[in-house]
């Protein structure tokens, strides 16, 4: 057993250290960090390059990240250390061994203090190199079966996107006009259903205004449809704020909602849209008078939100239990009207056409931002009101098995990482089998 500083001896990387501002995207000298990716950018100067000899083992002081470096590179900013190993042990096998290192997490504090108290089993060099090739063997058989199980997550993703795609264009079940004319009846088309939300909104405003001649009803405009797609028979395109309710307008909540807390009122953000689901466990909570001064924006259960900075286009919908929260000016709350099927408004905005409209790809600029202007006139293709439910339910049941193949993805490829530290840790033991 030997004490790690004899096992592995302190480089000097002569102050020639790259600061993450300088970071190129591409470049002559990749730059090795402490983060989690093997590379963190590049630099083009050669005068940056890292003088000792190689392989190094760089070990992140703040991440506990160990890489293996057997080329030219330049070393990354604050909170890398730079090791070569002595002549008892291999270059191979004090890399996996200190991948293997059991140290505390401190989070972003300083872990090299646990490490340099550590020892290193020493095993003879010849059977250094049968670990470090067995090692080797086992995680290559890893890397593939991960490599393939990420490809089916590709594939997942791809799929759930395409099952979108054909349903926002009427492709993914019978549409209503084709089962109205096999079973010689009618049907309400997409633009009937449309006329009758915009004639109930607009008698709803006229009551809730009423004796009010100096105020002018202003109806939902239909969006530009000159650069939109043909949509199917019985199907129309609607914008968002045509769908919504008129007396709850599209808007975004809470400006700066404060510190936490706790007993105040719950507000959602971007960050706890997840998957078209609200993460309640992770709610702030701001006072009730901060509250009050954004109580347009108040929840009700099965309020559709959107996120509209960051990452746009985050749908989520409201559960009962959030019922009187709140939200960010980051979210939007977006009440679809009753007579619009909300799974179905909710696949819609989550497909891929509305989320590159949302986002600017459609239009050719990329946002970093959404308006409630941008919000109201988003194109919205609306199908029958019987064709919107079966498309809902078949999107439903579809994505559903996708989820759950996904899950169990996710779950072997974290059996995958356990997998390489059982590996790791059987490899290191005090007396290391032949």
């Amino acid at each position: 057993m030997l004490p790690f500083e004899q096992a592995a001896i302190p480089q000097s990387d002569q102050g020639k250290r790259v600061k993450q501002r300088n970071y190129l995207s591409d470049g002559r000298l990749p730059v090795i960090d402490q983060g989690q990716a093997f590379i963190g950018g590049y630099v083009d100067d050669p005068r940056l390059a890292f003088e000792g000899e190689l392989p190094v083992i760089l070990f992140g002081d703040h991440t506990r990240t160990v890489k293996f470096v057997d080329r030219p590179f330049a070393v990354g900013a604050e909170g890398i250390k730079i090791f070569r190993p002595s002549a008892l042990v291999t270059p191979k096998y004090l890399f996996h061994w200190m991948r293997a290192a059991k140290l505390p997490d401190r989070g972003y504090g300083r872990h090299y203090q646990y490490l340099r108290q550590l020892k290193i089993p020493v095993p003879p060099i010849a059977e250094q190199e049968r670990i470090v090739a067995e090692i080797e063997k086992q995680f290559s058989c890893i890397d593939e079966a991960v490599a393939n199980l990420k490809r089916v997550k590709a594939n997942l993703k791809r799929y759930k996107a395409a099952v979108l795609k054909a349903a926002v264009e009427g492709r993914l079940v019978p549409t209503e006009a084709e089962l109205a004319r096999k079973e010689g009846r009618t049907y309400e088309t997409g633009e009937q259903l449309l006329a009758g939300i915009l004639k109930e909104r607009r008698a709803a405003w006229e009551k809730q205004n009423a004796g009010n001649r100096k105020k002018k009803y202003i109806a939902p405009q239909l969006p530009d449809t000159s650069n939109l797609s043909g949509l199917p028979e019985g199907w129309a395109w609607a914008a968002l704020e045509m769908v919504g309710q008129e007396s709850r307008p599209i808007i975004y909540g809470i400006i700066k909602p404060g510190a936490h807390i706790p007993g105040g009122v719950p507000y959602v953000r971007v960050t706890e849209m997840k998957d078209g689901r609200v993460d309640l466990q992770s709610l702030k909570r701001t006072s009730h008078e901060r509250a009050a001064k954004f109580a347009r924006a108040t929840l009700q259960g099965g309020d559709v939100l959107i996120s509209k900075d960051g990452t746009i286009g985050r749908v989520a919908i409201v559960p009962m239990e959030l019922e009187g929260g709140n939200i960010t000016q980051h979210v939007m709350r977006v009440p679809i009207h009753t007579s619009i099927w909300r799974d179905y408004a909710v696949w819609a905005i989550r497909s891929d056409f509305c989320q590159k409209w949302l986002t600017g790809e459609t239009k050719g600029v990329a946002l970093r931002g959404v308006n409630v202007e941008d919000f109201r006139r988003l194109p919205i293709p609306v199908p029958p009101i019987k064709e919107q439910k079966r498309i809902a339910a078949e999107i439903a049941s579809r994505l559903s098995i996708a989820d759950e193949l996904e899950t169990q993805i996710n779950a072997n490829l974290q059996r995958g990482e356990r997998l390489r530290q059982t590996i790791l840790q059987q490899a290191f033991q005090s007396e290391p089998s032949t």
